[in-house]
């Protein structure tokens, strides 16, 4: 098993309910390590730029909003399979459909305000990744 990097992203309806350390500790109870976090306000320039792959979708203008609504925290969690395993641990997009113990089924309020985002592959991750952090915040 590989050592990987990954982006999380803890979402508006996240930061605004205080639930980032809640949030984090389910994923460091599951081996992810927090190796780079902030906190920033998203411009729509940003948000759009980031969900630029989602332009066409009917939804997005209401997820750029959402994305500049509140603050997020930003990070890159490390560990084996990092990018699987945080896919795992968030959970299915619904908190409906979410298994139990997961961080949507935990604490996301719908499919739209889901309190978290992770890469979806390590070429994702390494692309946003680089969009968050300049490489000088990015421990070795």
């Amino acid at each position: 098993m590989a050592v990987e990097r990954t982006l999380s992203i803890l979402k508006p309806d996240a930061t605004k309910r205080n639930l980032t350390g809640a949030i984090n500790k389910v994923f460091e109870d599951a081996g992810l390590r927090i190796v780079a976090q902030k906190r920033v306000r998203l411009t729509q320039d940003q948000a759009g730029a980031f969900y630029a792959e989602h332009k066409a979708r009917p939804f997005y203008g209401e997820l750029v909003s959402y994305m500049i609504s509140e603050p997020v925290v930003v990070q890159i969690l490390e560990g084996e399979n990092a990018v699987l395993k945080h896919r795992d641990v968030m959970g299915a997009t619904d908190p409906a459909q979410a298994a139990e113990g997961t961080v949507r089924k935990l604490y996301a309020l719908s499919k739209g305000e889901n309190s978290v985002h992770g890469s979806d592959s390590a070429e994702s991750a390494a692309r946003e990744i680089g969009f968050f952090f300049a490489q000088s915040e990015i421990p070795g």
